[in-house]
């Protein structure tokens, strides 16, 4: 399953996460999978977000949309994210949750 992981700063979290809610209907018409969002941890305003994917292709397609970066100005989205393309080679996750 391909993974996506977006970078990119807002103006203000709690404007920008309506926006990123109500977006989410969209995203799976696209083929997303599923989400999770992340913040650095000295801004709340920093924000990372890791997104499953059903093909590369549609992948592609939503974050090439224009439907996409209207919403991301609208949102309070600073500057161009940075958007990496992964594709797993590899995981392990322990087989009981460590104490």
């Amino acid at each position: 399953m391909p993974t996506i992981l977006v970078k990119h700063a807002v103006e203000d979290f709690d404007t920008w996460k309506p926006y990123f809610d109500d977006h989410d209907s969209t995203r799976r018409e696209y083929g997303s999978q599923g989400y999770r969002l992340f913040k650095l941890s000295e801004d709340s305003n920093d924000l990372v977000m890791v997104f499953d994917w059903d093909t590369m292709e549609n992948a592609q397609t939503f974050l090439e949309s224009s439907d996409l970066r209207s919403v991301m100005g609208e949102a309070g989205v600073i500057g161009e994210p940075e958007i990496y393309f992964l594709e797993e080679i590899e995981s392990k996750l322990p087989e009981e949750p460590l104490a």
